[in-house]
């Protein structure tokens, strides 16, 4: 009864090579959407499962002969059981989220209402390096957004699925443990790849996708700078999260503070071993 209240919706196209369905889920102010991504013969991430309507018609008709996960969160692995009951190919993941992917999904209610809840699958650890049907491929450790995460570029196209490191270039939330000097630092590392093309798993295709994430990287590099100068004058967690990110939005509401900007603001005093101002 509940799935009612949300509307659901999907577009799906094709740009330079690379099939993709986006699926969008909205309620009362709130809109979340989600891509997964189709290119020579790999799938890269398989959609919500609150989303399986869309996502599973797109899977029965894709050829492909393996799945890439970017990271374990249930946007994008929700539908990576059904992937596994229906086509017989292998499902890789960083090595450090796959026992917790066999297991049922533990995650807060809104998530579960937002995106389903993803079935337990057996996935494979991904390597550095690997083969697509004829690319080869680099798979680079971006944590910071979640532990696992993972981009991956096609050396021979220089194109870069960047997962949810990038979503947009001004952050102003952030999850209760994404860690915002972390997400610095794996922007600085993607930077140091070759690519311009970003097919990024919330905000699509970014044409120039290198100044994308370089406007990002900048951007999180002048908030981390702001939110050490408030905090050394005096400012609490608080006092800077109001002056630097004074907007509310729904979803901080929603869930119940798993979303907001004040994550965004400890973490970067975390990282500098500073407690946060009472």
């Amino acid at each position: 009864m509940v799935d009612l209240l949300f509307k659901k919706k999907a577009s799906s196209g094709e740009v330079n090579g690379v099939s993709y369905l986006n699926g969008e889920i909205s309620l009362k102010g709130v809109s979340l959407n989600v891509y997964s991504y189709l290119i020579d013969g790999m799938l890269i991430d398989t959609g919500a499962h609150s989303l399986h309507k869309f996502f599973e018609p797109f899977l029965d008709e894709a050829d492909f002969d393996q799945v890439m996960l970017t990271h374990f969160h249930e946007d994008h692995t929700g539908c990576a059981a059904y992937v596994q009951k229906t086509k017989n190919v292998p499902v890789y993941l960083n090595e450090i989220s796959i026992a917790s992917c066999l297991m049922r999904a533990d995650y807060p209610l809104y998530r579960q209402l937002f995106w389903g809840r993803r079935k337990p699958f057996q996935a494979q650890p991904v390597s550095g390096s690997f083969q697509s049907r004829s690319a080869t491929w680099d798979a680079i450790d971006t944590p910071g957004h979640a532990y696992d995460h993972k981009a991956f570029l096609n050396r021979e196209t220089g194109q870069l699925f960047t997962g949810d490191l990038f979503v947009s270039a001004r952050t102003k939330l952030a999850l209760a443990d994404e860690s915002t000097p972390e997400i610095i630092r794996s922007l600085e590392r993607i930077l140091s790849y070759d690519f311009l093309e970003v097919f990024c798993s919330h905000a699509g295709y970014l044409e120039d996708g290198r100044k994308a994430i370089e406007r990002k990287r900048d951007y999180l590099l002048s908030i981390q700078a702001e939110v050490l100068s408030l905090y050394k004058d005096g400012y609490s967690a608080e006092e800077i999260r109001r002056k630097l990110f004074p907007k509310t939005f729904p979803i901080v509401k929603f869930s119940r503070g798993e979303w907001d900007s004040i994550h965004i603001v400890t973490s970067i005093l975390r990282e500098h071993s500073l407690q946060p101002h009472k």
